[in-house]
């Protein structure tokens, strides 16, 4: 079995999500892609919010299961440009899923790290994250149903090297969500964060080169593997099923065994 390779599985149980809309942030690429593709195949239609288009292909293949994938374009620095998007969307559609996947990274070290890749990293992987949050959470308050993933890291536990602003981000996300969690889960929102391990995809790609690295990493998760975005996928679609209703605030590590090692 290769690096990124992983064991078959059943998926998704088909229509479990039973037509309900779902928002995915960079869900036209990488793990994004995974988890609009398990989403999908679980019964959902999807809107991706991204600056790139949906690819054709992405589009098709829900096509055939019976849904459809839309995508809005946006820069998730642009406060103002989201908030509009976002409102568009509520006219036109009742949003039951929001999936906050979009991140970016920079890496220099600590004493060196500009200030503006520190705003830019902090205003798409948290503030982003939470005004989408607040834009499309409110109306699931209303309606007292709904579900937020927000995709954490490893980095949410773990402090990393050289990627302070990552990692300031992505552990301010998981207490975004723990806090979201103590006023929503009463009113009947489910918010939840998933952490992903090293993942065989683009933004690793330079780990992935790097082979001595790579058997390094690879040694030491326990399941012998990198993820991929399947497995990611799958793990979301299950915490927006009704089979998650009695999960909260809960920050589920998918790394293959990583931080238990």
């Amino acid at each position: 079995m290769s690096m990124s390779e992983s064991p078959k599985a059943d998926g998704p149980v088909a229509g479990h999500l039973g037509g309900r809309c779902a928002v995915v942030t960079g869900g036209g690429r990488g793990l994004g892609r995974g988890i609009t593709e398990a989403l999908v195949a679980a019964g959902a239609d999807v809107v991706v919010l991204a600056r790139q288009p949906v690819p054709a292909d992405l589009v098709e293949a829900a096509a055939r299961h019976g849904r459809s994938i839309e995508g809005r374009q946006v820069d998730l620095h642009d406060a103002a440009a989201l908030e509009s998007v976002a409102t568009e969307l509520l006219v036109e559609r009742e949003v039951d899923i929001l999936v906050n996947n979009a991140g970016m990274q920079h890496r220099a070290p600590a004493a060196e790290f500009p200030l503006q890749a520190w705003d830019d990293v902090l205003a798409v992987n948290l503030r982003a994250v939470f005004q989408l949050c607040q834009l499309l959470g409110a109306p699931m308050l209303q309606r007292g149903r709904g579900s937020v993933v927000n995709i954490a890291s490893l980095l949410t536990f773990q402090g990393g090297i050289t990627v302070p602003a990552y990692a300031a981000s992505k552990g301010a996300v998981g207490q975004l969500t723990k806090a979201l969690c103590n006023e929503w889960a009463g009113r009947g929102v489910n918010v939840n964060a998933v952490a992903p391990g090293y993942m065989a995809t683009d933004m690793n790609e330079a780990l992935l080169a790097d082979l001595d690295r790579l058997r390094a990493i690879t040694e030491r998760i326990p399941a012998g593997r990198w993820g991929t975005p399947e497995d990611i996928g799958g793990v979301v679609a299950f915490l927006c099923s009704p089979a998650a209703q009695y999960i909260h605030g809960q920050v589920i590590a998918v790394d293959g065994g990583w931080l238990a090692r």
